[in-house]
């Protein structure tokens, strides 16, 4: 009996060993190459399955499907908050479930290619940290300034008098004064570094201004690190910074050093601004923007979506390349001092349980209004990507996935 008791055990502890090692090693092709298992082969409930796909399709936002529209609802109500970059109209509610690396489900359209908002601000994070993994960033510590060569914009002047901008700056230092100049790449990251100014014409304080219009341009400011604000100008700051030191366009760096080796489709486009155009090196570059409130970022497939999301699952890795070092990981998922729900852009984390109280501690999520969440799991080798949903419906479908693992 005993050793029949020993066989049991080493040969649970085989299965339980090769299944570990098998989720571990998995990794999709490029493209639609993307295998795909029942929930009963990877030991999943199917009606709790079906259950959070019914439940996502039952939440479907209520803003209208025309993003220009929903702009000019929302943020085109503040002021400058005229539309500057492309939008395009939005599919049907659409989701992925990704377990131990294969698609368990998916429904929608997730080869659609749609806006995805503030989830644009984990890719600029991303190239930011390619920076850093190039030793063109040496410490996220160190104050941007002394990284920053003068930005000069690209402006057609149709003649005007030249006398008009005598003695005015004919280049852009964003990082100079007395409160900007102590302004990190970690402050930028993590959306504490109070910035002051124009950048696109949209200015700092015309970005979801309080309630107290007598503030917005008079306020002192908050030392950079001591208060958190989710401020759109500040992002599209940290882009043109990060285009700046990378002195590549953004998309193209992305695209080569993540995209590409990860399979993503070549359907995605990330997109500025009409006006974010400067000179670097000679060359003509778009600065992209960090979402899409005043239009632009990145459009994207559901499908490229969770590819992303399984990235980060896995650290930075994907198959025998280390494409993001381990080290920006991790710190990407470090909380901010002064939210600790946040990381670097835009990865929420879930230390308080405040959106997902279903989830663990341990996991975050790549979030954008609409809502677009890729939801991240380290614990579960789990990756959930829900577009389109309600806001409030996010851990009613993330508490149906986790319910279905046995």
């Amino acid at each position: 009996m005993y050793r029949l008791h020993r066989l049991f055990t080493a040969t649970f502890l085989l299965v339980i060993f090769s299944s570990t090692a098998w989720a571990q090693t998995y990794y999709p092709g490029s493209w639609g190459d993307w295998e795909k298992r029942s929930p009963e082969e990877l030991s999943l409930s199917a009606d709790k399955i079906q259950e959070a796909i019914q439940f996502a399709q039952d939440n479907e936002t209520d803003n209208p499907r025309s993003m220009e529209e929903n702009h000019y609802g929302t943020f085109g109500r503040e002021p400058f908050g005229d539309g500057i970059g492309p939008f395009k109209d939005r599919g049907e509610q659409t989701g992925i479930i990704i377990k131990n690396g294969y698609i368990v489900a998916e429904w929608g359209e997730p080869f659609r290619v749609d806006m995805t908002h503030s989830v644009t601000k984990s890719f600029l994070s991303t190239t930011v940290g390619i920076a850093f993994d190039r030793g063109l960033i040496r410490d996220v510590n160190e104050k941007v300034d002394q990284y920053m060569a003068p930005i000069y914009f690209m402006e057609w002047d149709n003649n005007q008098n030249k006398a008009d901008e005598f003695k005015e700056p004919k280049v852009f230092e964003p990082f100079k004064g007395e409160h900007n100049s102590k302004i990190t790449w970690n402050h930028l990251l993590r959306q504490t570094s109070d910035w002051e100014g124009t950048l696109w014409g949209k200015p700092d304080w015309a970005d979801r201004p309080s309630g107290d219009r007598s503030e917005w341009m008079t306020r002192e400011r908050h030392e950079p690190g001591s208060v958190f604000e989710y401020n759109d100008t500040r992002v599209n700051l940290l882009a043109l910074a990060a285009m700046n030191v990378l002195r590549e366009p953004l998309p193209k760096v992305l695209r080569e050093e993540v995209m590409d080796k990860i399979g993503a489709s070549p359907t995605w486009q990330w997109m500025g601004y009409e006006n974010s155009w400067v000179i670097i090196d000679g060359q003509q570059m778009q600065a992209v923007s960090g979402g899409g409130h005043w239009g632009g970022g990145m459009f994207i497939s559901a499908r490229d979506q969770a590819r992303f999301g399984l990235l980060t699952l896995r650290n930075g890795k994907w198959k025998d390349e280390q494409i993001i070092s381990e080290e920006w990981n991790k710190m990407a998922q470090t909380p901010t001092e002064a939210n600790t729900n946040y990381g670097f852009m835009n990865w929420f984390l879930n230390v308080n349980k405040d959106r997902l109280p279903s989830a663990p501690t341990s996991a975050f999520f790549h979030l954008g209004a609409g809502t677009n969440m890729v939801y991240v799991d380290q614990e579960n080798d789990l990756v959930i990507v829900a577009r389109w949903i309600d806001g409030g419906a996010m851990d009613g479908v993330v508490k149906r996935v986790l319910d279905s693992i046995n």
